[in-house]
């Protein structure tokens, strides 16, 4: 239920932009930034609530976190300006950091057997797959029959529900040995990926080389290399650089980065098109998405017991073939475009989109040690929500920047260069599909969880 929530929250909002925009004033920044507030401090927090989870326990802060996560709702649906939006969705995302990695490393301590744990990654990552898919066209009803603040109006009770299950079925469960804070380290990440993000968004108003973006530019780049310098010194480091010495788990991460780009930069791209070019209603809009979402609910689940009885390579590889279908369909975009091509190109979108979940999850976690799965899990969910902030940040930008004229008469052209970018996300799954299988990966996984347990 919570994941359902906040996935829905992720991509639900995309719906509401046009809405949010007329009854706000929002520019056109401040719309990416409604989206990107939520996935940049939800990627900036997620390793420091995994590692809270493995010390203070898992239970316990995951209803933190969905308390929170109401609040934080509550005070989205009273918002009276984008600012004020903003900071609530802010939030809101301080509360989701709680859910997302913890209810990962619940399953995980849960599920013993490596078949049984996958196929229950598999259903996991299908509902967050599915609750992403569903977002627009219920976001899309929602917007058309009560209004955009409805969205969030949503979460309060599910919250509550949540909260009570968890309470009554959730067992408690804590690491043997959780790390100390790690505030320095927290700080570094945070520079590290809002900088990046605030460049690129603002990077066509402010200007590309003025002093602000490139500035921005450089602290990433500062404090990416201090990140990596201060945990290499510390003996309990929030982000263990020693993981990324493992190929299937750097493959996981560069696969959820670069999937989750797409999937991200895909719905706000789409969401514009379809209501500013097209002038189909927020609910029409939502409707033709419905491809998309009922082919990430078959694939998602399928996924998963593809990969506990295969392994991640051949759902990997379908994921980047459907996204690359998809991708190529939509370069041909046009004012005019038949709604039956769209729900084609959607189609493939969401086959490719169900099918990665499970085994991004699965090779993130499945050579880590236990005691650590929470911090593993954390780090497989940023690299999601880091994804999906560049995809909001990047491809916008690309469109916004091509734009010649209005919105209605120039959009449809501006996002072919996007959907090139989106082509060349496809093209790299396929790439780590098999680079993180082979035998010399498996290996290099197995010597580096050796290493950690040590």
């Amino acid at each position: 239920m919570s994941l359902f929530i906040v996935g829905i929250d992720s991509t639900g909002v995309n719906l509401a932009l046009p809405s949010i925009n007329r009854e706000l004033g929002a520019s056109g920044s401040q719309l990416q930034w409604v989206v990107d507030a939520y996935t940049l401090i939800l990627a900036s927090l997620l390793m420091l609530s995994g590692s809270m989870g493995d010390r203070l326990g898992r239970k316990r802060v995951f209803q933190v976190g969905l308390v929170v996560f109401g609040v934080g709702s509550i005070c989205c649906s009273l918002a009276v300006d984008p600012g004020f939006l903003i900071g609530a969705r802010g939030l809101q995302a301080i509360g989701g950091s709680m859910l997302n990695p913890i209810a990962m490393s619940i399953i995980t301590n849960t599920f013993r057997d490596p078949r049984e744990r996958a196929q229950a990654i598999g259903m996991w990552g299908g509902v967050i797959g599915l609750s992403m898919a569903l977002g627009p066209v219920i976001g899309g009803a929602l917007v058309e029959g009560i209004g955009w603040r409805a969205i969030f109006w949503l979460n309060v009770p599910v919250v509550a529900a949540a909260v009570i299950l968890a309470g009554l079925f959730v067992p408690e469960s804590r690491a043997a040995l959780a790390r100390r804070p790690d505030p320095v380290a927290q700080v570094l990440v945070v520079v590290m990926l809002g900088s990046v993000t605030y460049a690129i968004i603002e990077g066509e108003s402010l200007g590309w080389t003025s002093f602000t973006v490139l500035g921005c530019f450089v602290a990433s780049v500062v404090a990416t290399g201090a990140l990596v310098g201060w945990e290499l010194r510390r003996d309990q480091p929030l982000l263990d650089p020693r993981f990324f010495r493992s190929i299937p788990f750097s493959g996981a991460v560069l696969a959820a980065i670069v999937g989750f780009c797409a999937m991200a930069g895909f719905l706000f791209l789409n969401t514009l098109y379809l209501q500013e070019v097209r002038a189909l209603s927020a609910l029409q809009a939502g409707l033709m998405t419905l491809p998309m979402a009922l082919s990430v609910a078959v694939f998602g689940p399928v996924s998963g017991r593809v990969v506990g009885d295969r392994g991640a390579r051949l759902p990997m590889t379908i994921a980047g073939i459907g996204i690359g279908l998809s991708a190529v369909l939509l370069m041909s975009l046009s004012n005019h475009t038949s709604l039956l091509y769209l729900g084609i190109a959607y189609l493939f979108f969401g086959i490719g989109f169900g099918m990665l979940n499970a085994p991004i999850t699965n090779a993130a976690v499945s050579g880590m040690p236990r005691a650590q799965a929470g911090v593993a899990a954390a780090i497989a969910s940023t690299s999601r929500q880091v994804g999906g902030s560049l995809g909001v940040a990047v491809l916008p930008a690309i469109a916004y920047g091509r734009l010649d004229g209005s919105m209605a008469r120039g959009f449809a052209a501006a996002t072919h260069p996007a959907w090139g970018v989106m082509l060349g996300c496809a093209i790299l799954l396929v790439v780590l599909a098999f680079a993180v299988t082979g035998g010399v990966a498996l290996r290099s996984g197995e010597r580096v969880a050796a290493e950690l347990v040590q």
